[in-house]
């Protein structure tokens, strides 16, 4: 469990499953691109605790870090942060708040526990957050933590695409890497 001054970061229990699916079910068209494979497993309330379990198994093996992100306040569930390590030192963030959390310094905030948590807990060397280019909020989230652009990845087009109006394929936006390595400490 992390602590920050507003928020409570913990690991998924059985009883989140409502809350958990209520914020994915409400944030699935913007949440399609981002975290597809989430959307997938949990299409129903019915595969959400299927999904926490799944967490927590990946807890115990240290394969995935997921936290819900709470309200210390009022305990309401604004969304969810990751952390997964990854070959050579690396692990990857990801996070989505619901729409009602978003504006409201949340991400920052449960971005500066899991910076820590990734370095010192998981003793991560470097971490990695991807963002769409075209989503300024994370980018902006991203670099109050000392990430710093690595590079663009360029959108791929689909292998197959038809459509008797237009034979263009749909463009997908660019993917932004921004890294923070652990020898630049910057706690907020």
């Amino acid at each position: 469990m992390l602590d920050t001054n507003r928020l409570q970061l913990r690991p998924y229990q059985a009883t989140d499953a409502d809350a958990f699916f209520r914020v994915l079910d409400q944030s699935r068209a913007r949440l399609q691109h981002s975290f597809p494979d989430r959307l997938r497993a949990v299409p129903t309330l019915a595969d959400a605790p299927t999904q926490l379990a799944a967490f927590a198994r990946d807890w115990r093996t240290g394969r995935f870090y997921v936290f819900g992100i709470w309200h210390r306040a009022n305990q309401a569930y604004l969304g969810d942060i990751c952390l997964m390590p990854q070959r050579g030192g690396q692990a990857e963030i990801g996070y989505y708040l619901a729409l009602e959390a978003e504006g409201h310094g949340y991400a920052r905030e449960a971005l500066g526990a899991i910076v820590q948590f990734g370095f010192e807990q998981v003793q991560a060397e470097r971490l990695l957050i991807r963002c769409f280019a075209d989503n300024k909020r994370a980018q902006q989230v991203a670099q109050a933590h000392g990430f710093q652009l690595l590079a663009q990845e360029e959108p791929t087009r689909p292998w197959f695409h038809f459509s008797f109006w237009d034979n263009t394929p749909p463009q997908a936006p660019a993917i932004l890497h921004f890294i923070r390595p652990k020898s630049q400490i910057k706690l907020i």
